[in-house]
């Protein structure tokens, strides 16, 4: 079975698409994701409806959870938090029921889904060290966990000395982000599981950056927010 592991799509419309166009080439037989579907970017609800029609599990991100609850974005960066005031004001009804309905985490018996990390999914701390990395290990019991949130691509097998996914070692995996990276490559971002021969793969591919930003700006979101795109940070 091949898995399509989706994350911080961030209401970027451009690359979800491409994303997705990449997976319906891959044989894939299930699409999970790992939040932020919403924030930074110019289409929120015509993200989160491609993720209602293609997603089979999804998580709830800290973006997410701020549209429903503006006073959760408190800690966001000033640009982040116009962008969140004004998705809270235009998604549908019908997108905030759905953002809503979402868990903090998925656990299933080949892997663990959350958005920040299986210790506290609630609180959104980040991992990006082997030293925090290494306190997630005993919060989940299938052999994979998959996280975003930091927008980096990486894997971290318990041993704090595996880098890749091996059958042997449990691994937390981070599948980057669709539709902002910030490891310095504007790519797209997102992870393929093959359950059978047990190998993953981090995809990069690029999109029509241009028309993503093009969408914050038409639709007033500050001016940085479309500038990073093209720089991947």
């Amino acid at each position: 079975m091949r898995i399509a592991i989706i994350s911080d799509i961030h209401s970027n419309l451009q690359a979800l698409e491409t994303a997705l166009s990449l997976i319906d080439g891959m044989s894939v037989t299930e699409i999970v994701c790992l939040g932020d579907i919403v924030g930074y970017g110019g289409n929120p609800n015509e993200c989160v409806d491609l993720v209602r029609q293609r997603a089979t599990r999804c998580v709830i991100g800290n973006h997410d959870a701020a549209a429903l609850d503006t006073t959760r974005s408190w800690y966001f960066t000033k640009d982040g938090r116009t962008a969140i005031d004004w998705t809270h004001k235009v998604l549908t009804e019908e997108n905030s029921n759905y953002l809503s309905s979402l868990p903090f985490r998925v656990d299933a018996e080949q892997f663990t889904l959350v958005h920040a990390n299986p210790a506290e999914p609630e609180a959104w701390a980040y991992v990006r060290t082997l030293q925090e990395a290494s306190l997630q290990f005993s919060r989940f019991e299938s052999p994979l966990c998959f996280i975003g949130h930091t927008h980096i691509p990486s894997v971290c097998g318990e041993d704090l000395k595996t880098f890749q996914v091996r059958k042997e070692v449990r691994a937390l995996v981070n599948v980057g982000s669709v539709g902002q990276p910030r490891d310095h490559n504007p790519q797209l971002s997102f992870g393929l599981l093959d359950t059978d021969a047990w190998t993953y793969e981090n995809i990069r591919a690029d999109y029509d950056i241009r028309a993503a930003a093009d969408s914050i700006l038409d639709n007033g979101l500050p001016h940085p927010l479309a500038r990073r795109l093209y720089n991947g940070v």
